[in-house]
């Protein structure tokens, strides 16, 4: 067994995902918890339309708040690779590309809302549909702004199943709390397939169960990077052949 060392691009790459994670799981909260949800009435679109349009600037907000939230994704993505090239570049690379997978669906998601502004917006050529039928289509484009989101969760949860194991493999953080973060996003990833699946399995298990424990490993983790920092790195070395 032999230990190696961190160098510094780790440890520089271990404070930027700290800091980009917990900044991205910010901002994505105020944005839909904040913002989005308060405009929308569940099950009436009229009224859900008026609030959009009467703070505009406000949605507005929250779709820049979306983009700079895959923005980070991007970056999280990006340190994460630096911090686990050196245990397996391999797996390494393919949590990376399954973030930003992830990290695109906020980008469709962006688009979405901008088109319900667009069917809200009162233009001229939009006069031949009836104000209603408008409010509509405005309610369905949030709504594929959510099926974005579920559609990019199971992307999320098996990269953060690949760095967990990583991180487990590695013992750059401690063992059980990479343990737990297998478990949760193992969790995430095949929840999100089932409910994609199934229709009704949202109404069997709380929707916030799918992706609340990875998001607790994910905050727990990003503050060990940030004040802890990485442990070295344990590995194996093959025996010498005898002379």
């Amino acid at each position: 067994m032999t230990i190696s060392t961190i160098d510094e691009s780790q440890r520089k790459a271990a404070r930027v995902a700290g800091f980009t994670c917990l900044f991205a799981m910010a901002i994505v909260v105020f944005a839909h918890y904040g913002i989005s949800s308060q405009l929308m009435v569940l099950g009436n679109a009229a009224e859900t339309a008026r609030n959009i349009v009467a703070h505009e600037t406000l949605f507005r907000i929250s779709i820049a708040c979306y983009l700079i939230h895959g923005a980070g994704v991007v970056v999280l993505l990006t340190a994460l690779y630096v911090i686990l090239k050196p245990v397996n570049r391999g797996l390494a690379l393919l949590a990376a590309f399954f973030r930003l997978v992830y990290a695109l669906m906020w980008v469709v998601i962006a688009f979405n809302l901008l088109e319900v502004l667009r069917l809200l917006g009162g233009a001229d050529y939009l006069r031949v549909f009836e104000a209603d039928r408008l409010q509509a289509l405005a309610r369905l484009h949030l709504g594929r702004g959510f099926d974005a989101y579920y559609v990019g969760l199971p992307f999320y949860g098996l990269a953060s199943t690949v760095c967990s194991y990583l991180l487990f493999k590695s013992s750059y953080i401690p063992k059980g709390l990479a343990a737990f973060g297998v478990i949760s996003s193992l969790w995430c990833a095949a929840s999100a397939f089932a409910f994609i699946i199934f229709p009704n399995f949202g109404q069997a298990v709380n929707l916030y169960s799918l992706d609340s424990p990875m998001a607790l490993f994910e905050m727990a983790t990003s503050f060990w990077l940030l004040f802890k920092g990485l442990r070295p790195y344990r590995k194996t070395e093959p025996e010498k052949g005898s002379g």
